[in-house]
């Protein structure tokens, strides 16, 4: 940041949870609550559903393109999933926070590990449901599953589940508008960090210290 600048760089977060747990649906609420915060689109090889559009659901890349971007270096983090790459891109990143934007990544704990080696000063939120009975009430809500796949959503949500205590912050998505109220909590407080503060700031806090005598 230069000297004269009043916005302070950005902060990645990162958002996990087990499938069911709400996380898509929270942090849409919390994009519409708060300003200055983006979520980061990812690029993958595979195909585009349905009315998903380039650019704004995910970069559809070819998985050529996407290898050459591996071996760049050009992905914050990446991972193989079901035959198809997702991956997040390290310059687009970087640009919305340098452009004072926090970002959120939705990632599983294994890009979290990824990301945490990469930018350690990162937030992380893992999203947690009330209960396996829930859960699972959720996952069958959708309607659009059948049983085998249903039982290994649940294997999958309670084996990624145990890595919550990896996370620097914990919503249980009991409530939803509590959970995107939790979640807000944490974007706003770490904007009020003095370091931030101080940029934000800069002003009006120089106009307050001007007569104030040197410390010792």
């Amino acid at each position: 940041m230069t000297e004269s600048s009043a916005t302070p760089r950005g902060t990645l977060y990162i958002v996990s949870a087990p499938s069911g747990a709400g996380k898509t649906s929270v942090v849409a609420s919390l994009l519409q609550e708060l300003d200055d915060v983006v979520l980061s689109v990812s690029h993958t090889t595979r195909k585009p559903r349905p009315g998903e559009v380039d650019g704004q659901h995910y970069h559809f890349v070819s998985a050529e393109n996407f290898l050459d971007m591996i071996e760049a270096g050009d992905l914050l983090e990446h991972a193989k999933v079901f035959d198809n790459f997702y991956g997040t891109s390290r310059a687009a990143v970087a640009g919305q926070m340098d452009a004072g934007k926090d970002v959120i990544l939705e990632i599983d704990w294994q890009g979290a590990r990824q990301v945490r080696a990469a930018i350690p000063e990162c937030q992380s939120v893992f999203i947690l449901p009330p209960s396996r009975a829930e859960l699972e009430r959720r996952l069958r809500g959708r309607g659009q599953d059948d049983e085998a796949v249903i039982q290994r959503r649940l294997r999958d949500a309670e084996s990624d589940s145990t890595h919550f205590d990896e996370y620097d912050y914990t919503v249980v998505n009991t409530d939803f508008d509590q959970a995107v109220r939790d979640l807000a909590s944490i974007f706003r407080a770490n904007r009020l960090r003095t370091a931030e503060q101080a940029i934000r700031n800069r002003a009006m806090i120089k106009s307050l210290l001007a007569g104030a005598p040197a410390s010792a």
